[in-house]
C-alpha cells in the first residue's frame, strides 16, 4: 500500500481556513442544512470531492443507532463532510478519526467541536482515504463520496485487525448490487466478492432531499458485518474466476472460458504452477480439454454463473485449484 498522503488535522479558531470566504454568507452552512435552496453548494466545493452533505439529523441518528456503537469504540469515519454525523457518532465512542479530502471541510469538523469535551476525542485526517495507512478502529461510519464506493468497501473487508462492522451510505444502485442475492437480476461479480468475506444488510432508505447539494440519484444504508476469521480462501484467484464467468453470466460456465484470451491466460498460469512444483507437462497437452474436464468432473460446466451462490463459486474454484489451476 502507499505511503498515506494524510495527516492529522489542528485547526485554530481564528485561521482561514475555518473562515468562510469574503462575501458569503455565513448562515448558508450546510453543517446545520440551513441556508438558501438550490443544487450549488456556495460554502463548500462539494461536487470536486463527489460529496452531498447530510443535512437531516433523523437520518443521521439513524445511521449512527444502526452501527450499535460502544462506549470503548474507536470509529473511523470517511468522509466528514461538514459533522452532522460526527457530532452524533462522537457521543456514542471513545474516539472518531474522521479522514476527509476537503481542507475547509476539516476545518469545518474541527469548528463543531471546538472548546468542547469532544474536541479531545476527534482526530481528523487530511487526505484521500483510499491511498491512507488507516489506524486502528472498531467500526466505521460513512456517507460515502459515490466515486470511491467499490475501492471504499475492498480496503475495509481487508483492512486487519478485522473491524466489527461498518455502516455505510451508498448511492442506491450500488447499495442493492451488494446485498442482491444469487439468481437475482443484480447479482454478479461484486455481490459475490463482497459475501464471501462478510454478511450485508440493506437497512435504510435515504432520499434526495435528505442531502445538499441534492445528488441525482437515491441513496441506501447498508451494514457490512465482515466474517472473522474469513475464509481461506485467495481473493485473487476468487475474483479471476469471477471475472471470467460473470462476465457472460447468463450463459453456461463452459461457453465462459471458451471467450476470447481465457484459455491462453489458463494454460499461462497453469504452465507456471507447475514448473513451480516441479510438474511435466505432456507432449500434446491441451488446455481447453483439460478445462472442459474440470468443468464436467465439477459439475457445473452447464451452470450459469446468474444461478450460483457463494458455496457454488468456492467448490468451482476447489475443482481447478486441485487440478492446480
Amino acid at each position: 500500500m502507499p505511503k498515506a498522503t494524510s495527516s492529522t488535522f489542528r485547526v485554530q479558531p481564528t485561521s482561514a481556513a475555518a473562515r468562510p470566504k469574503k462575501g458569503s454568507d455565513s448562515s448558508a452552512s450546510v453543517a446545520g442544512g440551513a441556508g438558501g435552496g438550490g443544487a450549488r453548494n456556495h460554502l463548500f466545493d462539494t461536487a470536486r470531492f463527489g460529496q452531498h452533505i447530510l443535512t437531516n439529523p433523523l437520518v443521521a441518528q439513524g445511521i449512527v443507532d444502526k452501527a450499535n456503537l460502544k462506549p470503548t469504540d474507536i470509529v473511523l469515519e470517511v468522509g466528514p463532510g461538514t459533522g452532522n454525523l460526527t457530532v452524533r457518532i462522537l457521543a456514542a465512542c471513545r474516539k472518531v478519526v474522521a479522514v476527509e479530502m476537503d481542507p475547509r471541510m476539516a476545518a469545518e469538523v474541527q469548528k463543531r467541536v471546538l472548546g468542547k469535551p469532544e474536541q479531545k476525542k476527534l482526530e481528523v485526517m487530511i487526505g484521500d482515504f483510499v491511498k491512507a495507512d488507516l489506524p486502528y478502529f472498531d467500526v466505521c461510519i460513512s456517507n460515502t463520496p459515490y466515486q470511491i464506493s467499490s475501492p471504499l468497501v475492498f480496503k475495509l473487508l481487508s483492512h486487519r485487525p478485522i473491524l466489527r462492522c461498518a455502516v455505510l451510505m451508498f448511492q442506491r444502485e450500488f447499495a442493492l448490487r451488494l446485498v442482491a442475492p444469487a439468481g437475482t437480476k443484480l447479482w454478479g461479480r461484486l455481490a459475490a466478492n463482497v459475501q464471501l468475506y462478510a454478511r450485508v444488510e440493506h437497512i435504510m432508505k435515504v432520499g434526495k432531499g435528505n442531502f445538499r447539494p441534492p445528488p441525482q440519484v437515491e441513496s441506501s444504508v447498508v451494514r457490512i458485518m465482515p466474517r472473522d476469521p474469513p475464509p481461506p480462501v485467495k481473493f485473487e484467484e476468487f475474483d479471476g474466476l469471477n471475472r471470467i464467468i460473470f462476465s457472460r453470466m447468463n450463459k453456461t460456465i463452459r461457453a465462459g472460458f471458451k471467450a476470447k484470451g481465457v484459455a491462453e491466460l489458463a494454460e499461462k498460469n497453469y504452465r507456471t504452477w507447475c514448473a513451480e512444483q516441479g510438474v511435466i507437462i505432456e507432449d500434446g497437452f491441451d488446455i481447453r480439454e483439460k478445462i472442459d474436464t474440470i468443468l464436467l468432473e465439477s459439475g457445473y460446466a452447464d451452470n450459469r454463473a446468474a444461478k450460483m451462490d457463494v458455496d457454488d463459486l468456492l467448490k468451482l474454484l476447489a475443482a481447478f485449484n486441485v487440478a492446480g489451476m
